[in-house]
């Protein structure tokens, strides 16, 4: 295959050791190109419109601005490109504000090299690839129960709440003040009929609310 022809990928990973191993393991399969990496987003985004790839794996908790938190810059500077997340985080919130940022695809640093590299492919092929367990929870998200009492808001807090954040970093992450994240929290409690977050967690999965 000619290179012009090959896949161009740059890999946004904060490791150095992961780093180098996804670019020789990609680089080193036909068909595949590795244009640059980086260590983190700032640096990426000063040449990442040059560089245009093809596919970009992400890593998501980077020094600085996060994965996720890069994602809609980065579509917005390269929106022909492919994201693929990859990450050893599994948090249903997570992966849902990854894809609703601009994902393409959602794939845990445990995925065997050769299925890295494939979904590589699978994806420039319209394809979206998911790690199994990261697919199966995308699935049971839509056997959520649609008679929630909880707003879209209330709902995303809540299932913050339950990845073990504070009110300040829910505050920080959704860019509303503190006493808004309060006032949300004490309309879930109230909605629930509860008077503890574990209790609110509890109840919420019980009814599949979350």
């Amino acid at each position: 295959m000619k290179r012009d022809l090959d896949i161009r990928v740059v890999i946004i990973e904060d490791d150095e050791t992961i780093r180098e191993g996804y670019a020789f393991l990609i680089g080193n399969t036909a068909g595949y190109k590795i244009i640059a990496t980086y260590s983190s987003c700032e640096d990426a985004f000063k040449k990442i419109v040059q560089d245009d790839p093809d596919v970009l794996l992400l890593d998501v908790e980077l020094p600085g601005i996060t994965g996720i938190e890069a994602l809609p810059k980065l579509k917005r500077l390269i929106p022909e490109t492919h994201i693929l997340i990859l990450t050893v985080y599994e948090q249903e919130m997570l992966i849902f504000r990854a894809l609703g940022n601009g994902a393409a695809g959602y794939l845990t640093k445990n995925t065997p090299p050769e299925k890295i590299v494939a979904a590589i492919h699978e994806v420039m092929d319209g394809g979206g690839p998911m790690s199994a367990h990261i697919a199966r929870m995308v699935i049971s998200s839509f056997k959520r129960n649609e008679t929630t009492p909880l707003t879209r808001r209330e709902t995303e807090i809540l299932e913050q709440i339950a990845t073990g954040k504070s009110r300040k970093r829910i505050a920080d992450e959704l860019y509303i003040d503190l006493e808004t994240v309060k006032s949300h929290i004490k309309n879930i409690y109230h909605k629930l009929d509860v008077h503890s977050k574990a209790d609110a967690i509890k109840a919420a999965k019980d009814n599949k609310f979350i």
